[in-house]
């Protein structure tokens, strides 16, 4: 059975409402994306988790995905394993390098440029599962012991291009592509199975983000996000197969065919405003899966 997780809204909503809906309605994740400055409003990801933690007891919590080049990884680390503490190992790690689509302001609001964000996260990813452990990890020149260490999360390894499934297969428990059409998933499944042998490691498992507006919804708001999701740089073509819209029934049936491309997950990521209705509705859509 493939699980069903969604995301809470980036801004402006109640998050403790949202989170304690969700775990109500049996759902198996609660998901934040990760922005320092974003297109739209988004408030800080590790933040918004711990408060979901702190009113939940058994959701699990994703970052979807963190971009940990923005970060110290001393201090990425020590929020992880908190966060562990907090919620009772229920941290699911997304890790993204960051996208184009929102260009570089962040980057220089850090002082880290934006051209090396892929090779400084492999190189946060090699020495973070050390440091949230609480294990010596050399950085900087010194060995770092981090208190309390904590189990280190699942990586799941945001992206769709072939940087993201080398990274994957890498370090990752599960590749997370987002807005992939389901052949695209199939290959990449192909070609991380190839990578995985490479790297003389398991196969990742598969976890896939998807826009989900579920019931009676206006066509001119599906238009206008397919349309952003152009502008985030997915094909008109893509972006109408992988928005998933109608009854619950109608979109079990797409969670069923992601899952027979080899999705272990699904993460719906609601695009209108009724989100508890559309939580309710994907909760649907996963019993009638």
């Amino acid at each position: 059975m493939t699980d069903i997780g969604i995301t809470l809204p980036g801004f402006g909503h109640d998050v403790i409402a949202h989170a304690q809906h969700a775990e109500g309605l049996g759902l198996e994740s609660l998901w934040h994306g990760d922005h320092l400055i974003p297109l739209t409003p988004f408030l800080d990801s590790t933040l918004v988790l711990a408060t979901a933690a702190a009113v939940t007891s058994r959701i699990r919590l994703g970052f979807g995905v963190m971009v940990v080049a923005l970060r110290q990884p001393a201090w990425t680390a020590k929020q992880i394993a908190t966060l562990q503490h907090l919620s009772g190992d229920r941290v699911l790690l997304g890790v993204g390098s960051g996208g184009e689509a929102h260009g570089e302001a962040a980057w220089r609001a850090v002082d880290v440029p934006f051209a090396q964000r892929g090779k400084r996260t492999d190189a946060v990813l090699d020495v973070l599962p050390g440091l949230v452990r609480g294990t010596p990890v050399g950085l900087h020149g010194s060995q770092v012991v981090l208190s309390p260490g904590a189990t280190m999360p699942p990586v799941l390894v945001g992206g769709g291009g072939p940087a993201a499934l080398r990274r994957a297969a890498r370090y990752g428990d599960h590749w997370y592509p987002a807005f992939v059409p389901r052949a695209g998933i199939a290959a990449g499944v192909a070609r991380l199975t190839e990578l995985a042998e490479e790297f003389g490691r398991p196969r990742p498992g598969v976890t896939v983000g998807v826009s989900v507006a579920l019931g009676d919804v206006p066509a001119a708001l599906v238009e206008r996000r397919i349309k952003g999701m152009t502008d985030y740089g997915v094909s008109e073509e893509a972006a109408r197969e992988v928005v998933v819209t109608g009854s619950p029934a109608r979109a079990a049936e797409r969670f069923a065919a992601l899952a027979e491309a080899g999705a272990d997950r699904i993460v719906a990521m609601p695009f209108t405003e009724d989100r508890f209705r559309q939580a309710e509705l994907v909760a649907a859509a996963s019993v009638a899966g």
